[in-house]
């Protein structure tokens, strides 16, 4: 991505302009495989889920005067998906109070710098490896209820990544759509259930319990603070300063909103949210040069969950199993493409395979394994 020309006063307001509007649109292939993931499988209210996003998102855009993104935890999405602890509604949303608190406090009282010191790489792209990878095998998984499907529908999306006049996921929704249909005609009756209805999101604090708060925090909320720090504060920072230096921000305001979105979030039934570079380089890409771009994508999504969240599922539940594998399967391989490499020395190699193989496992038990490893190879003990 090339560097944007010199900001002027007019480019530091936001806009809502074509170029805005088209912007809006260039993260929703992170955003929805893990909405589809977190309503379909967790069992998430979609007017919760859908109406903390728009909030977050029509936050940041004010706040930030840039394309500031805002996505799904990816570790605590994909853990969602592929890990073997009983993940449910209220578990997620102690893992959005919990790490929202941890954001909050570390972002207020400026330690975030200090936390920043004390994960290593290997360790990050240990997890951030085998959580990809295991979406990837749920994907696999998924995709063989329907092998010709899945094999079109990924051949399809491969071919037509990068394509920004016909962004690929949604042309493997329409798909998906059309394939359902075919093979259950009566879903074609199901849509006349489709229907506009006003409804309100309510508090969820009162079914979430002490284990809840445990369960969420030990094996979602922890895992899933290195790959924050690494994409969702130094990483976004970086490229938002470096692409729009006349709003700059700082690392302990990153977090700060990072604490507040899912402090905010978790008790009216959202998922656990953060900002990734990622996700500014989609919607930079696509045209977005202000906060004009989160503004008008959050106002959408907040249309969708007042007046539609009741049909939300109904549409989805149109895709067979075997094209959400195929969106399952491509979102792994980009977030396993972002690890960055095994590193440089053969300590650092095993550390990053050895936490990638338990994070297919168990993520929470990969941290701890990556951890581990890292402190015994700085003591000089782990010798491969």
């Amino acid at each position: 991505m090339t560097d944007l020309p010199p900001a002027s006063a007019e480019t530091r307001r936001n806009r809502f302009d074509r170029m805005e509007w088209a912007g809006a649109f260039g993260d929703l292939g992170t955003l929805i495989p893990f909405l589809i993931a977190y309503i379909t499988l967790a069992g998430m209210d979609p007017l919760g889920v859908l109406f903390v996003f728009a909030i977050a998102l029509i936050f940041v855009g004010a706040w930030y005067r840039t394309p500031f993104p805002v996505q799904p935890m990816k570790a605590i999405g994909a853990a969602v998906v592929s890990q073997g602890v009983a993940v449910t509604p209220a578990t997620i949303a102690g893992a959005g109070l919990v790490t929202g608190a941890i954001w909050l406090l570390l972002g207020a009282t400026g330690l975030i710098e200090r936390v920043t010191r004390l994960v290593s790489r290997p360790v990050v792209a240990g997890i951030i490896l085998g959580l990809g990878a295991g979406f990837m095998l749920k994907g696999i998984e998924m995709m063989a209820s329907h092998w010709l499907i899945a094999s079109i529908a990924l051949l399809l999306t491969l071919l037509m990544l990068g394509n920004r006049r016909l962004p690929a996921m949604l042309l493997l929704l329409l798909f998906g759509v059309v394939c359902g249909v075919l093979l259950n005609p009566e879903h074609l009756q199901r849509l006349s259930a489709f229907s506009v209805q006003f409804r309100l999101p309510e508090l969820v604090l009162q079914s979430v319990g002490w284990s809840d708060l445990l369960t969420g925090g030990l094996f979602l909320a922890l895992p899933q603070l290195p790959l924050t720090l690494g994409n969702a504060i130094l990483a976004i920072r970086q490229e938002n300063n470096r692409l729009f230096p006349d709003r700059p921000v700082s690392e302990w305001r990153v977090a700060l909103s990072t604490g507040l979105m899912n402090l905010f979030g978790a008790p009216l039934g959202g998922v656990p949210m953060c900002h990734g570079a990622g996700g500014m380089a989609g919607h930079v890409a696509f045209g977005a040069r202000t906060g004009g771009a989160p503004i008008i994508l959050g106002g959408l999504l907040l249309v969708a969950a007042l007046f539609f969240s009741n049909s939300v599922l109904l549409l989805l539940q149109l895709l067979p199993e075997s094209i959400l594998g195929v969106v399952l399967f491509i979102t792994g391989a980009q977030l396993a493409i972002g690890c960055g490499g095994l590193g440089e020395s053969r300590g650092d190699r095993f550390i990053t395979l050895a936490t990638a193989a338990f994070a297919i496992w168990h993520v929470g038990i990969a941290f701890l394994v990556g951890i581990g490893a890292a402190w015994m190879q700085r003591r000089g003990w782990l010798r491969i």
